[in-house]
């Protein structure tokens, strides 16, 4: 298999390639002319037995350093979205392309002024990946990331790929970075936006970031606690991407454990895997101080869980919190 990976030296991004590479697939990464290291990609929040969708947490371990664009395998593809460049020839021949391109929806204050680069981070880079695919003969499929911040804060609703969207930032977001991908499905690909929830790992990520208050014994719920999150460990969201570039599926495609849990009942479950109390509450007023209108969606609530997934036969390497913990906690 031959995949081209867009964002592929950010936190999601650079497991995918690593993952590829060990497996024995071909991986082109996109990178932009001059940056010398790639794009700005997603943070990866996004608000088991082994089988077919199954993951291997050794090859993962083993690659994800190593996963430079000089190994055997590896070749860049340069382009530029900002000028609309990338050349057709760079894509033809693949089997798939991966979109995993954005400024990081934490990585800063809800300005204007970032909102628009959030928007413009997401489209420029699809519609142009998008415009690319449909001019080849043989398209490949186009698996472009998104986020469950497609639904909105739904309180205690459960969520499927055919429930309606929300109307929220978030939401507004992820409806324009799907509609983008109109072009590749227009001339017959086959797409799918893959609905990421928050990715659990060690090295990134919401959850990377929460790790060292909770080894310190200074971490925990945050707002009331009580509003759902639904997850995926970045083993299972790697897994993923490679069950939907294989599976019959196109469309939205929920990339969640089976289990969404509370944000409280998710930080106890880490905290006690690191050995540490979780007692402090991080109040909604703090929040708000800390990171601006970023904490509305950190203390909204979405119940989503992986009905297309389940349906196709995929199988998590961690399906319940605990699990998912411990292989964080142990630097996963």
């Amino acid at each position: 298999m031959d995949v081209a990976v867009a964002g592929s030296h950010g936190f999601i991004g650079s497991a995918l390639v690593a993952d590829l590479v060990a497996r024995g697939h071909g991986v082109r990464r996109l990178v932009r002319r001059g940056t010398g290291s790639g794009d700005r990609t997603r943070s990866g929040s996004g608000k088991g037995s082994r089988g077919t969708g199954s993951s291997d947490d050794g090859a993962l371990r083993a690659n994800l350093a190593t996963a430079a664009t000089d190994r055997p395998g590896v070749r860049q593809v340069l382009w530029d979205p900002r000028t609309g460049e990338l050349d057709p020839a760079a894509l033809e021949g693949s089997d798939a392309v991966v979109n995993l391109a954005g400024a990081g929806v934490g990585d800063h204050r809800w300005t204007a002024a970032y909102r628009q680069k959030l928007l413009g981070s997401r489209t420029t880079t699809t519609s142009l990946l998008a415009r690319t695919i449909a001019r080849l003969d043989s398209p490949p499929v186009l698996v472009n990331a998104s986020g469950t911040g497609a639904y909105g804060d739904r309180g205690d609703e459960v969520l499927t790929e055919a429930s309606e969207r929300g109307d929220d930032f978030l939401a507004q977001l992820v409806t324009a970075w799907e509609n983008a991908t109109a072009p590749a499905a227009d001339a017959g690909a086959r797409v799918v936006w893959l609905r990421s929830g928050i990715v659990l790992g060690a090295s990134g990520g919401a959850v990377g970031r929460l790790l060292p208050l909770l080894r310190l014994g200074i971490g925990g719920p945050l707002g009331g606690g009580r509003q759902w999150w639904s997850w995926i460990t970045l083993l299972d969201e790697v897994a993923a991407i490679r069950h939907v570039i294989g599976a019959d599926v196109r469309g939205p495609v929920n990339a969640v454990a089976p289990e969404p849990t509370t944000n409280r009942e998710l930080t106890r479950a880490l905290a006690e895997a690191l050995h540490r109390p979780a007692a402090l509450t991080v109040p909604r007023f703090a929040l708000r101080i800390a990171v601006g209108q970023l904490a509305g969606e950190l203390v909204a609530s979405q119940r989503v869980v992986p009905a297309v997934l389940s349906r196709t036969g995929f199988a998590w390497t961690h399906a319940a919190p605990e699990e998912a913990a411990r292989w964080v906690a142990a630097g996963g």
